[in-house]
């Protein structure tokens, strides 16, 4: 099974269909919220990034809701 992680934020609805989509295909994912964990923030930062969402599939980063390449990452 994959590593997944995902960057969000409260108000991202693009997020929220991640989030919808992961669950809808059993994807067992780790959420680190931005506005509610400093530290979330502070590694997407890090990473080079100033928005979410943005999904690290073992190692492999998507930025925004990209349905395809989650699919061919998550191998759906």
């Amino acid at each position: 099974m994959s590593k997944v992680k995902v960057y969000t934020s409260s108000t991202c609805r693009y997020c929220k269909a991640v989030k919808a989509f992961f669950d809808e295909n059993n994807v067992e994912y780790e959420e680190k919220n931005i506005d509610r964990d400093r530290e979330a923030l502070n590694e997407l930062i890090e990473k080079g990034h100033r928005g979410v969402p943005v999904i690290d599939i073992d190692g492999e980063e998507i930025v925004g809701f990209d349905k395809e390449r989650l699919q061919k990452a998550l191998h759906l």
